[in-house]
């Protein structure tokens, strides 16, 4: 189990990181502006339970390379730590705004539910994100790094969930305000950045 430090810690991470404009929570937007309340929902929903799978991903990757190389876990952990960062500077340096795209084939909520879990499930993008941001929660005294792994994968994707439903149901109303008011989506940017960029110098110098 979590210990509230790392629960609460990583939480308030999590909700920061997943709110700040992205790829996933855009094209939330962009389907639930095109296609309605019930169609965000089911897209939102997929794209947060695609998170199982970089999870799982993560439990076995990082557990496999420590029991293999020490070098090469230390090589991932710098790939990892410089990606984080390099994902930090893209966030501060953007202008927010919502720009969301909509979604031209009339497809149903069960297909935009699978077409959302496909998208998130086969990102490689966030394959590596997840490789290198849940093992920085993880508590070494705590016991087993792949149960706290998995319990930190399960968090981000409850609260991924909540979020993405949200996003779905006031889509049209966060779109056009996010829109209307760019300085509120470049200060959801600037704080993302500034956690990504915190936990990639994190991960580089952590030994």
């Amino acid at each position: 189990m979590l210990t509230p430090e790392q629960f609460f810690g990583f939480l308030t991470a999590a909700i920061l990181i997943t709110l700040s404009p992205g790829p996933d929570n855009m094209m939330v937007l962009g389907v639930g502006i095109a296609k309605g309340r019930t169609r965000g929902i089911a897209f939102g929903l997929g794209c947060a339970l695609g998170c199982l799978n970089h999870t799982l991903l993560a439990v076995i990757g990082v557990s496999a390379l420590i029991a293999a190389s020490p070098t090469a876990f230390t090589a991932l952990k710098i790939a990892g730590g410089l990606y984080l960062i390099w994902m930090g500077i893209g966030a501060l340096r953007s202008r927010g705004g919502a720009q969301a795209a909509g979604v031209v084939p009339d497809e149903s909520a069960r297909q935009l539910f699978f077409k959302g879990l496909l998208a998130n499930a086969i990102n490689p993008k966030v394959v590596l994100f997840f490789l290198s941001f849940l093992p920085q929660f993880v508590v070494a005294s705590r016991g087993d790094a792949n149960w706290q792994i998995a319990w930190l994968g399960l968090i981000f994707t409850v609260q991924a969930a909540v979020l993405f439903g949200l996003l779905g149901y006031f889509s049209g109303a966060i779109g056009q305000w996010l829109n209307r008011t760019p300085r509120a989506g470049m200060w959801l940017d600037r704080t993302a950045g500034a956690i990504f960029v915190g936990l990639g110098l994190r991960l580089i110098v952590a030994r």
